[in-house]
């Protein structure tokens, strides 16, 4: 808590150039290649700034405090367990947030300019008889869309660590995930679905990334299985 507080204090602190900075695909994509020089954001209630600001610092602290909570929940459970499990254990421990960053990376330099190339199509020029189209974003819910991207694409990116450790526990065989590939399919595109914005592009960004995902996450239980294999054979020999 005293890590997930200090964390977000100092976001707060650093709170509107970190917006700034998840802002610039969408005012890049508005400026310089629709050439919207006056391109803005609004806000309509008054403290709309300041609560976005707000949640922004909570989700960014959580996001650089993870290692270390992540840290401190192993350093409580490592006592009650093995040598080897310890050691086991490690990888995923920096796997994890390795692959939150690179999820929330990839939302960020890959579809935050095509979600926002496409959100920006819908604006079209007044004329005679035609009327002006235009975007009036608020602050608040381009936010709520960078972060709800960013969430859904850095737990997607947990899949092969979720499924390594369950593969590590004997509770899920490589035979079970590849015989499991046609339902698994329908639950990606359900979980795109759900969890990213109403169009095409945001769920095909997450269920592709996401079905590639699941490949890895069955060579990495292969893996586990032949490590697994070995070891019961040494076992077996040296008795």
């Amino acid at each position: 808590m005293v890590a997930l507080a200090g964390a977000g204090i100092l976001c707060f602190v650093f709170a509107e150039p970190i917006y700034n900075f998840l802002l610039s695909p969408l005012v890049r994509e508005a400026q310089f290649e629709r050439g919207d020089a006056d391109f803005r954001l609004i806000y309509t209630g008054p403290l709309e700034v300041f609560f976005a600001q707000l949640k922004l610092s909570l989700f960014s602290g959580l996001f650089l405090a993870f290692p270390f909570i992540a840290w401190q929940l192993y350093a409580f459970v490592a006592p009650g367990l093995y040598k080897n499990e310890r050691g086991a254990f490690l990888p995923f421990l920096v796997a994890a947030p390795l692959l939150f960053t690179i999820g929330a990376l990839f939302v960020y330099f890959i579809m935050l300019p095509l979600v926002s190339r496409f959100a920006l199509s819908f604006q079209q020029m007044g004329g005679e008889g035609i009327a002006a189209i235009e975007s009036q974003i608020r602050v608040s819910e381009y936010l709520s869309l960078v972060m709800a991207l960013m969430l859904a694409f850095g737990l997607s990116f947990q899949l092969p660590v979720i499924v390594s450790l369950l593969g590590k526990a004997d509770l899920v065989s490589s035979d079970t995930l590849k015989s499991g590939r046609k339902y698994a399919v329908v639950g990606i595109l359900a979980f795109a679905a759900f969890f990213t914005p109403p169009d095409i592009i945001s769920q095909v960004m997450l269920a592709v990334p996401v079905a590639i995902l699941y490949e890895i996450s069955i060579w990495c239980v292969v893996l586990i299985e032949r490590a697994r294999d070995r070891e019961e054979e040494e076992r077996n020999a040296a008795q």
